[in-house]
């Protein structure tokens, strides 16, 4: 159980790393490469993928999920 909350902080890490990248990116590349591009769809494959992996998780019964 404390791996999987590992995991899923790292990739909540790792998306706002990209969200950050792709701005930074944005703001100072102006020779019109497509890292931007790159960057912010990495975010959305890493949220995708973690929204997969929580899924997973729950219907393992590895994470129980509760109401507040």
């Amino acid at each position: 159980m404390l791996f999987a909350k590992i995991v899923i902080v790292v990739a909540l890490a790792a998306i706002v790393w990209n969200l950050g990248a792709g701005l930074y990116y944005m703001m100072t590349d102006k020779s019109g490469s497509d890292r931007v591009v790159k960057a912010l769809t990495r975010r959305i494959a890493l949220s995708v993928g973690l929204i997969v992996v929580v899924a997973i998780l729950i219907l393992t019964g590895v994470i129980q999920p509760h109401g507040i």
